[in-house]
């Protein structure tokens, strides 16, 4: 064997084992120049370097050094089922040269993360030395839940800290792909408009479909209702709203808050949400965002990549209500520009 493959781990006490978590302590001569030009692992002093197992399956891909043992993959894949899934993150994150320190190491260069971020990202011509990083990074397996409410809270953290909210997913095949979130902030052309105001004011409707209809004559409410050739449509979460009902319901108050956001509102169907919103008047522009009421709203990942990939298709931003108290706050799941899409290289 050559000697920059020596793979040979130093003797650790059960206590210290137990300590690193799986990781190895590498001592070949590459070890200072995986941390030196690539941020890789930990420096362990006396020219040694803690790897953790996603690190030591980078390196020994990328960088050919050797596993530590025959039984190495086995043994880890024991302590870590998802081990395979978290090193296809880091592949698709690190192929293209960004640096990427996992959150247990972040005290190394006296910088700090979200708790619930699993690493920071840097640029390639940066370095965690000498520099901040631009995102930071969480990653979920397809079949896992999403939770709205903590990923909006997160998201708003990360930003608040100058940098990216970035979620990799990844799917059976271990296939990556890449999101921004963002808090949106949508707003309408017709913010100061008295259409919400109109509408608990209508009457003289009957019932048809789900909602009902009223005569198209004199209807001056341009955010809302579909012309038909018998009159104006309003579905049955606007009727609560012209109704009076107290309380109304979750998608009521939210649609509450896109028309005093002064947003056109039409209906999502052909998207697969509830609705399109307009930020002009119809027929100025498209819609460019799309909204769904929480309880229609993806349960996992899977779904949630779907529908802000139909989103994207379409130039829109498919957003998902979130409560804060009596307000509505909007997360975004986006698509990032192309030169920002970190998915893995070619299968070996």
């Amino acid at each position: 064997m050559k000697s920059d493959r020596l793979t040979q781990a130093v003797k650790l006490s059960p206590q210290s084992m137990a300590d690193l978590c799986g990781s190895w302590i590498y001592d070949g001569p590459a070890a200072d120049r995986l941390w030196q030009k690539s941020a890789i692992g930990s420096p362990a002093g006396q020219g040694k370097l803690e790897l953790s197992p996603v690190e030591t399956l980078f390196v020994h891909y990328h960088r050919h050094l050797e596993l530590p043992t025959n039984d190495w993959m086995k043994n880890s894949l024991i302590e870590n089922s998802l081990l395979l899934q978290e090193y296809s993150i880091l592949e698709a994150l690190r192929v293209p040269g960004n640096k990427v320190v996992l959150s247990k190491n972040i005290g190394l260069i006296s910088q700090q993360i979200h708790p619930k971020s699993w690493a920071a990202r840097w640029t390639s011509n940066t370095h965690p030395r000498n520099s901040k990083p631009v995102s930071e990074v969480r990653w979920f397996h397809e079949s896992e839940k999403l939770d709205s409410t903590e990923l909006y809270q997160w998201t708003i953290d990360v930003i608040n800290s100058g940098r990216i909210p970035e979620v990799l997913v990844v799917d059976g095949e271990l296939s990556v792909v890449t999101y921004h979130l963002s808090s949106e902030n949508p707003v309408g052309s017709l913010q100061n408009n008295r259409d919400l105001e109109s509408l608990t004011n209508l009457s003289g409707g009957i019932k048809s479909a789900d909602g009902m209809l009223f005569p198209a004559k004199g209807w001056n409410i341009q955010q809302i209702g579909v012309p038909t050739s018998e009159g104006m449509h309003i579905d049955s979460i606007t009727c609560e709203i012209v109704q009076g009902l107290n309380p109304l319901s979750e998608g009521a108050t939210i649609l509450s808050d896109l028309l005093k956001r002064g947003l056109v509102i039409r209906p999502g169907f052909k998207y697969g949400t509830r609705w399109r919103c307009y930020d002009k008047p119809l027929g100025e522009d498209h819609a460019p965002f799309l909204v769904i009421l929480p309880e229609d709203a993806p349960k996992d990942w899977a779904g949630a990549c779907l529908a802000s990939r139909l989103a994207s298709g379409v130039n829109k931003i498919w957003l998902h209500p979130v409560s804060q108290g009596d307000s509505w706050n909007y997360l975004a799941i986006k698509r990032p520009p192309a030169d920002s899409r970190w998915s893995n290289p070619n299968k070996r």
